[in-house]
């Protein structure tokens, strides 16, 4: 993990971007020449006042947005020449989310939630892989319930489940402990760690709570569209102490 052109480690990277900037219309820079690898098999946090540009860098790293300048690789893929539908594709394919709202279909049970996106891409879903994981996060008991029959950590874990389902290069995870109280919370983050340490998934997750980047690698500091500091094995208080030099505390 590093923000130059290569990982500190050495592993094969599963998002790269070199040089990304960012410009809305109307002249407004949300990023401004960010170069990033996240290596595969790691956790990578991105913390950042509101307007410093996170979500941004998540869009643009995950194919939802298009930089103005620079590059943007996914698994080795460069995003940036490809059409529309192929990029939708390699995102089905190769990236897998997680939301703040769960994003779950009220009227589905969960073992259908977890697998819509397959079917949505014609894909058959891998039974044994899926049994795996919704064990592991302790849904296998409830894959009939309908969203609403769980509670809010229930419903954040199938979500997880249903990002993994395709075995994807990176899941992104936006304020994913955002709606949850603190039991949950940290039932969630205590799964994404889990996940990389011991499945090997790579993990980016934006959020404000310096207790929640805690639980990654290392954790990157926005301010103003560029990154200011990488914190590697970060504590909570040290994150909270960075923000609060910053100003933005």
């Amino acid at each position: 993990m590093g923000t130059g052109g290569a990982g500190r480690t050495g592993r094969p990277a599963a998002i790269a971007l070199t040089d990304v900037s960012k410009v809305y219309p109307g002249g407004v820079r949300a990023l401004a020449g960010v170069s990033l690898v996240v290596e595969r098999g790691t956790f990578l946090a991105v913390m950042g006042p509101s307007g410093s540009g996170k979500s941004t860098l998540m869009h643009c790293a995950a194919g939802l947005d298009t930089p103005s300048t620079g590059t943007v690789t996914i698994d080795g893929q460069d995003i940036g020449g490809l059409s529309e539908t192929r990029r939708t594709e390699l995102r089905r394919e190769r990236v897998g989310f997680v939301f703040q709202t769960y994003n779950l279909v009220p009227s589905l049970s969960v073992a259908d939630n977890i697998t819509l996106p397959l079917r949505l891409a014609g894909r058959a879903p891998d039974r044994e892989w899926l049994r795996g994981l919704v064990t592991r996060v302790g849904l296998a008991d409830r894959l009939a319930h309908r969203p609403a029959e769980l509670s809010g950590g229930q419903q954040q874990r199938a979500a997880i489940v249903r990002a993994l389902a395709a075995r994807p290069a990176v899941v992104f995870a936006d304020e994913p402990t955002g709606a949850l109280d603190l039991r949950g919370a940290l039932a969630v983050l205590g799964l994404l760690r889990d996940l990389v340490d011991e499945l090997r998934q790579t993990v980016v997750m934006v959020t404000h709570d310096p207790a929640a980047a805690a639980h990654a690698d290392a954790a990157l500091v926005m301010v103003d569209g560029r990154v200011v500091e990488t914190v590697v094995a970060p504590t909570a208080a040290e994150l909270a102490d960075r923000l609060v030099a910053l100003g933005k505390g």
